[in-house]
């Protein structure tokens, strides 16, 4: 069936070869939520993912209401023997949580975050986002580590490590995971943690969605509330100066201070003013959040290493600073990403950065060094599924634009931008931030611990049920 077909089913939903509709029927009417199916008014808004370049064409969408519809979906696809991804925030790079022709589990209605002030934890919904997150803890004047975009889906960005502006003090996301509940692929619900199945929560932090679906998330929050942050922005001619003294400052920099590197277009907009407008620009998105008393004191020698063309770093709430690129990146814009993890940034590795990303192919296209020492460092690499604890920063390259005419020069930047700077990184990739590469890039991106998640993969997941995501194959699966 064409994808022109596909768009053009008639009301009432399509049917599945070889699928009893019987089944499908009974299936509908146990959920408590919604099953929306091809041809049904609504199916073409339910299939899309945050990456507009993604178009896949799922037989039926299960907006589950529960768990008892996750279990009913995860039932209903393995008795079907049908394809089945899982869908959070649909912010997946590579469109991980949307698949062709099967089921799709869509968490979005289980939507719930509990704080608990006293403990300093919070319990969240699997469909919850981190703008959800953000607001509920913050009344609290508490936050949990995660990414910098607001509209992210918690599951996505936990299950694949986790990293973002509170890395360097509080660790990734997964080190700040407490507990969670999984409807594995033969309908259990399991609660894993440290105690209960130690594998299966060792393996989530960080291994992906390979292991089942994670209905419930319980974190470690932290008291933070006003950051001391924002952009400095420098001029092109100065990046490799900034680049190098960035690559110095950051390895020594107090557990308190973040800041990621970026190659940008400054947008077109207030507060950026207009004589910046549009011009390729190099920066630094920094976030403090120790004693604000300390914080222009610590700003001292950063303001006084080389006066940026923009500084907009001050005091501003936390979740004001997790949510300011959201307007920038709207769902349904076209990306292409390539990664890497980054252990030295050499004066040749800043040469071929400042070659490409002097280049940028559109206004939203960016490239950001995300550092990921200080706290990060402090776990062991086999201490939970992600590997790469000793290098510096995660590296992400993204070709973005509206318009999907620009699909192939995005991806002709992205690739060539990374297959120039490859051969000076450490080798694997931060799995949130890579398209579908293929078995050996996720081998590389786990090392020495792939093995160990082939081992729970085959515990919990023998027959490779949950495999629309970065694949960690069974060996009865690959046979």
């Amino acid at each position: 069936m064409s994808v022109a077909e596909r768009g053009a089913q008639p009301s009432g939903g399509t049917a599945v070869a070889g699928l009893d509709q019987s089944k499908v029927a009974t299936f509908k009417t146990s959920l408590r939520g919604e099953l929306i199916q091809r041809g049904d008014e609504g199916y073409d808004a339910a299939r899309k993912v945050y990456n507009g370049m993604i178009d896949k064409h799922p037989a039926m969408i299960a907006r589950c209401a529960d768990v008892a519809d996750v279990i009913a979906a995860v039932n209903f696809g393995r008795e079907n023997n049908l394809l089945v991804s899982i869908r959070g925030g649909g912010h997946n790079a590579a469109g991980l949580g949307i698949c062709d022709d099967g089921v799709v589990i869509d968490l979005a209605r289980i939507h719930y975050t509990r704080v608990d002030p006293d403990a300093k934890t919070v319990e969240v919904g699997g469909g919850t986002t981190w703008g959800d997150v953000d607001h509920a803890t913050h009344a609290y004047g508490l936050a949990v580590p995660s990414g910098i975009i607001s509209t992210t889906g918690v599951g996505g960005l936990t299950l694949g490590g986790g990293l973002g502006y509170l890395s360097r003090k509080c660790g990734l996301t997964i080190d700040n995971l407490i507990a969670a509940d999984v409807v594995l692929a033969d309908g259990r619900v399991v609660r894993a943690d440290e105690r209960q199945h130690p594998d299966l929560f060792w393996a989530l932090r960080g291994g992906g969605g390979n292991f089942g679906v994670v209905t419930s998330f319980v974190y470690r929050a932290h008291p933070i509330h006003t950051d001391y942050a924002g952009p400095m922005l420098w001029e092109m001619d100065q990046a490799p100066e900034v680049m190098r003294w960035y690559r110095d400052f950051i390895a020594q920099a107090p557990d308190d201070l973040n800041g990621f590197f970026a190659f940008l277009v400054v947008p077109p907009g207030p507060p950026f003013p207009e004589h910046l407008h549009k011009k390729t620009m190099c920066g630094v998105v920094w976030c403090y959040t120790g004693p604000m008393e300390r914080a222009e004191d610590t700003f001292k020698p950063i303001r006084g290493f080389l006066k940026p063309a923009l500084d907009l770093v001050g005091p501003i709430p936390h979740p004001a600073l997790q949510s300011m690129f959201d307007a920038l990146y709207a769902p349904g814009d076209q990306w292409y990403w390539k990664a890497d993890f980054v252990d030295e940034l050499s004066d040749e590795a800043i040469q071929r950065h400042v070659k490409h990303g002097s280049q940028l192919p559109t206004m939203q296209s960016t490239m950001h060094l995300y550092p990921i020492n200080g706290a990060v460092h402090r776990v062991g690499k086999n201490d939970t599924a992600w590997s790469y604890r000793e290098s510096t920063w995660a590296e992400v390259i993204v070709g973005v634009d509206p318009d999907p005419a620009q699909k192939d020069r995005l991806t002709a930047w992205a690739r060539a931008y990374w297959e120039d700077l490859h051969p000076l990184s450490a080798g694997g990739a931060y799995v949130n931030f890579m398209m579908d590469e293929g078995e050996e890039r996720v081998k590389a991106s786990y090392r020495d611990n792939y093995d160990r998640l082939v081992s729970v993969k085959t515990r919990y997941d023998p027959s490779n049920f949950f495999r629309v995501n970065q694949n960690i194959q069974p060996p009865a699966a690959g046979a």
